[in-house]
């Protein structure tokens, strides 16, 4: 059954160009294809970033034969990544899949079931709106939200719309963080007392891209689509190639970095959000026009949101300059560490028998257990893709079928979003930040 049409009007209004995507009606849409065993799930590409051409794309086609999926279309407001993602799907899968300019004309002309979602930071949540408001299941990159009003919407028009949502966030399928994950809400770990996360890179041209800059022609672009409902203002070439360095289209390194890992904190505790957030830093190095920050530290405040008696501090620490450090997460309780490096857990740190002695109570130091070699429930070979991402899409395809709740539902999403925007506020205004569950907004200051 062919799904209902969006009419331009709706699009637009959807896109928000110039406007904010509040006055969608999913309901406009009527009844739905109901997807059989034996059917075709017909996807759609939605922007041909460099994450969709390594990581996104080849995940899906490795899978796609054996779970009867196929790409059935792709679009991108940008001529030369439209010929691009032309000429790689032909390479990969034999077939000229059609390309659209904009979204609009793909959901209007492709029958779709689903479409895999990978432009800009700022784009993913009303992108996601157009999406489920045109029938689609849909998997999107994260950041799912950097600002909490069209974290609101999405969120909202997914919810009336009933589709299967995946967030990009693929720790969450991966192996070891499951294992971590079922050791944590076993209370064999003890209660968190402090989480410490990097994430480090000596990368002086992490995300420019200068050659790229120079080449690019606003004619083969469609800027006012670019920009949705961001503040007009002219063309500009760096925005739109090297947009993670500039808000309000990116807060870099908390959009980037910062969510894959925060977002673990909300899934092994249960709790949705941070109670505060305070933040330092600045671009410090890379004095090259950049906005968002090149070094960035966040404390954050974890905890009951009723009980501010207990709970436990992450600090979350971030450079551009030197990758000393790496990536890392690791979890404290007073038994010992967690640690998502090592995919093991130890007794160090731990209370001592003299320590606990001192205070009148019993030694504690967890065993020494290792978590699993890190990775997914599937391998293959020759995709280039990590495991997590290949699960991660293999339970957004089951998903699609069982209609099942995915690893990393819209609530994930939302609340992932909620602890940005918090960041990003206290980046902004140097101040304290907590949130209002009652407007759900955040609150510096």
């Amino acid at each position: 059954m062919r799904k209902a049409r969006i009419s331009r009007r709706d699009f637009i209004r959807t896109a928000g160009l110039g406007t904010a995507a509040a006055a969608l009606d999913c309901s406009s849409f009527g009844r739905l294809r109901i997807l059989g065993v034996n059917d075709r799930i017909r996807v759609g590409i939605v922007g041909f970033s460099d994450r969709a051409r390594s990581s996104l794309i080849p995940a899906f086609l490795n899978l796609a034969p054996g779970m009867n999926f196929e790409v059935a279309a792709l679009s991108d407001i940008w001529r030369q990544r439209r010929d691009e993602a032309v000429a790689f799907l032909e390479e990969k899968t034999g077939l000229r899949i059609p390309a659209y300019r904009n979204n609009e004309e793909m959901y209007e002309s492709a029958q779709l079931d689903a479409v895999i979602i990978s432009t800009a930071d700022f784009q993913h949540a009303l992108h996601t709106v157009e999406a489920v408001k045109a029938g689609c299941d849909v998997y999107v990159e994260k950041p799912f939200a950097n600002t909490m009003e069209d974290a609101r919407e999405a969120l909202q028009a997914v919810n009336q719309a009933s589709r299967v949502v995946q967030i990009g966030t693929q720790r969450r399928s991966g192996k070891n963080y499951i294992l971590a994950n079922e050791f944590i809400r076993s209370g064999r770990f003890g209660e968190i007392v402090a989480v410490e996360m990097t994430w480090n890179v000596n990368q002086p041209g992490r995300w420019r891209r200068p050659k790229l800059v120079e080449t690019v022609r606003e004619e083969d672009v469609d800027w006012k689509r670019y920009l949705l409902n961001r503040p007009f203002e002219p063309w500009d070439a760096r925005k739109f190639i090297e947009f993670r360095l500039f808000w309000p289209y990116s807060s870099g390194i908390p959009c980037q970095w910062m969510v894959h890992q925060i977002d673990t904190v909300h899934w092994f505790t249960g709790l949705p959000r941070p109670r505060s957030v305070a933040v330092n830093g600045g671009v410090y190095m890379w004095k090259d026009g950049r906005k968002n920050f090149d070094t960035l530290t966040a404390v954050f405040d974890y905890g009951p949101l009723t009980d501010t008696a207990k709970g436990f501090e992450v600090v979350y620490s971030s450079r551009m300059t030197n990758s000393a450090g790496g990536t890392k997460e690791v979890y404290f309780s007073n038994g010992g560490a967690l640690n998502l490096e090592t995919n093991r857990v130890t007794p160090d740190g731990g209370l001592t028998r003299e320590e606990a002695e001192v205070m009148g109570m019993a030694e504690y130091r967890l065993p020494e257990i290792s978590l699993a070699e890190a990775g997914g429930a599937v391998t293959a070979a020759d995709t280039g893709v990590d495991d997590g991402t290949l699960a991660h899409m293999r339970d957004w395809m089951e998903c699609i079928r069982s209609r099942n709740m995915p690893r990393a539902p819209i609530r994930a999403g939302y609340d992932h979003s909620v602890a940005l925007g918090m960041t990003i506020a206290a980046m902004h205004t140097g101040k304290r930040v907590t949130f209002d569950d009652a407007r759900q907004e955040v609150i510096a200051g």
